[in-house]
């Protein structure tokens, strides 16, 4: 793992030793200095903005760089097993549970939680807008086989998708037709689809309030407890990878959840909304 996280990094040194030994030392002292972890993370913390407003605040105070790598959920917890994170932050509890439990990571913390939510054409062809039933949303979709969009991508928000499907009585693998589209990539690009095809999708709210290519599409289904949406942080296991930045992986999950860090979460709004809510200290969520 170490190999492929550094190969260029090795090369670049490689070749200066090759014509300065001098500098080929330095180079290596200032590789051992660098304050910087990756982090592997689900789509919507990138997409809604949420990292590229408290990232600056962390490096101000602990002077780490935090370097993300943006994928669904179950890609960025594949990418954390494979050592080639430090730190992943997601939204799937039972994922990321089963994920400490057979020792990838180290120990699960509830960072904050939003909800999804269910939008659509204002045209609203499944008449379920103003709902507060997403089951009761989702067997009507599918009764009328009304256009929905699927993310398709192992995501938190694909997995979440497939359990409402679930609890509504629906064999989604087996019922779907023409109506029903996986397309396999993230929240945006599903949006997107959504959009262009004036189609149902789920969605995070927070990428939601600030997706900008909405078209024709509103909200038509939220409110229901079915839709919490819990995120949680997770240091990658050091005793798997020795190359894991522990001290620095650490030091990022310890500012997240500090009055600091939860402060700076609470303060991200789009239009004066507020898109996350800090939730550290509820730990059993």
């Amino acid at each position: 793992m170490l190999y492929r996280r550094q190969l260029v990094a090795f090369g670049a040194v490689a070749l200066i030793a090759l014509t300065s030994p001098v500098l080929a030392q330095d180079k290596s002292q200032d590789k051992s200095q660098d304050k910087s972890i990756v982090v592997s993370s689900t789509t919507s913390t990138t997409d809604s903005g949420l990292f590229n407003h408290i990232l600056p605040l962390f490096k101000k105070k602990t002077g780490i760089d935090v370097k993300v790598v943006s994928q669904g959920t179950g890609q960025a917890l594949d990418t954390g097993r494979r050592g080639d994170a430090d730190v992943v932050f997601v939204h799937a509890r039972g994922q990321e549970e089963k994920f400490v439990s057979e020792g990838a990571g180290v120990k699960r913390y509830p960072v904050m939680y939003n909800d999804f939510v269910l939008v659509g054409p204002k045209s609203d062809p499944a008449g379920i807008k103003g709902s507060k039933d997403i089951v009761a949303a989702l067997k009507t979709i599918k009764s009328k086989q009304a256009p929905f969009i699927s993310r398709g991508d192992k995501s938190g928000t694909h997995s979440a998708e497939l359990n409402l499907w679930k609890q509504a009585g629906i064999d989604i693998a087996a019922d779907k037709g023409p109506w029903y589209k996986e397309i396999g990539q993230g929240m945006g690009a599903a949006l997107n689809t959504a959009s262009a095809s004036n189609a149902y999708v789920l969605t995070d709210r927070g990428t939601w309030l600030s997706f900008k290519n909405r078209g024709d599409l509103d909200i038509a289904v939220q409110g229901d407890n079915k839709l919490f949406n819990q995120y949680g942080v997770i240091l990658v296991n050091p005793q798997k990878h020795s190359h894991v930045k522990k001290a620095e992986g650490q030091a990022f999950i310890d500012w997240l959840v500090s009055p600091e860090g939860q402060k700076a979460i609470a303060d991200y709004k789009i239009n004066g909304q507020q898109l996350f809510f800090p939730n550290a200290t509820a730990q059993g969520v």
